[in-house]
């Protein structure tokens, strides 16, 4: 399949940087704000987090190129202003973040759109582990993958849930730092795409400062799996000053009895047992850097997995927000 991929900012590159490793996916072409090519060639080439690449591109014309791929570039505002017939495009992945009219989506000239950010009015979000074998391009047009810390949250409140009934619950997600972000403080920031007119604590230094936030995790993952809400689990996040991997610390009061060596034997076998690369048992003594470009998405560190009195069930569950994240939309795509 002829795929666009709309933005090229930190999930939108890994997305291509991961179909360019392994040619899971054929990216024919990127569409892009950014009018410079030359600055879009050298910020795909050179990336400060998972470094260069070693098959560079060039840019000649309308095209980027190197020994394996020729990708056209184009500078058009809008996905609705696109000629997809005569690009010959079947999907297209929405890697800007920008709000979408999910009605004006599903009159383009292609088979899907997936959108890399949750959407209540897409015709389904899929997050693998949880749903991706409902996903069909026959009924599903508009398609969200999600978010990162849904990605990485859902699965195992799915796996405990199905085994041993979720009452409520507390989490908090711990999350790199990200471009809307400032460096030195400044004045507060709105946000049109997360409906945020001014928000403080986002005006200030995000290399100085661990920056408390809501987050829309529960959110996301409500909808998924409805009895996963922010009626039954309260959440907020904590935005720190490191490049990726976030970290989620789970706490969970269950119906049904649960032991830690129940719940041990049940991350052991749902790893091998796995179609993706999802669950990941650790417990070794490592730090959030040694997670960098893990395509695992839930990686349960069982140095702090605990039980009490077998009803609360307590996690931290480290995840790659980018590289995770992108590797699971690849999967989704190449599972059709």
């Amino acid at each position: 399949m002829r795929i666009l991929l709309n933005g090229v900012g930190r999930i939108g590159k890994a997305i291509l940087r991961i179909s360019l490793e392994n040619r899971s996916i054929d990216i024919v072409a990127i569409n892009e704000l950014n009018s410079n090519k030359q600055n879009i060639t050298y910020s795909i080439n050179y990336d400060s987090t998972y470094g260069r690449l070693k098959n560079k591109f060039i840019l000649k014309d309308n095209f980027i190129e190197n020994r394996n791929s020729k990708i056209e570039i184009l500078n058009y505002n809008s996905l609705f202003d696109i000629d997809f017939k005569s690009l010959d495009i079947d999907i297209v992945i929405d890697a800007s973040g920008a709000k979408v009219d999910t009605i004006k989506l599903k009159k383009l000239f292609v088979k899907a759109i997936f959108l890399t950010h949750p959407n209540q009015d897409a015709d389904i979000n899929v997050i693998l582990g949880v749903n991706g074998e409902k996903l069909d391009l026959d009924t599903h047009k508009v398609i969200s993958t999600s978010s990162c810390n849904a990605t990485a949250l859902l699965p195992i409140l799915k796996l405990i849930d199905d085994n041993y009934n979720i009452e409520y619950g507390d989490i908090v997600t711990v999350h790199p730092l990200l471009n809307h972000q400032k460096v030195l403080d400044s004045a507060c920031i709105g946000s049109k795409d997360r409906d945020i007119k001014c928000n403080s604590e986002f005006g200030r230094s995000a290399t100085q400062n661990i920056i408390p936030s809501k987050t829309t995790t529960i959110e996301a993952c409500s909808f998924i799996m409805p009895n996963i809400n922010s009626n039954t689990i309260s959440s907020h996040s904590l935005r720190v000053p490191t490049d990726t991997v976030g970290v989620i610390n789970v706490t969970l009061i269950v119906k049904k009895d649960c032991s830690k060596e129940q719940f041990l034997e049940l991350c052991k076998i749902y790893e091998n047992n796995q179609k993706f690369d999802i669950l990941l048992n650790n417990r070794e003594a490592l730090v959030s850097s040694d997670f960098k470009a893990e395509t695992f998405t839930t990686i349960v560190d069982h140095r702090f997995t605990d039980v009490k009195m077998d009803k609360m069930i307590k996690l931290v569950i480290w995840y790659d927000n980018e590289w995770g994240y992108a590797s699971k939309v690849v999967d989704i795509i190449k599972s059709l």
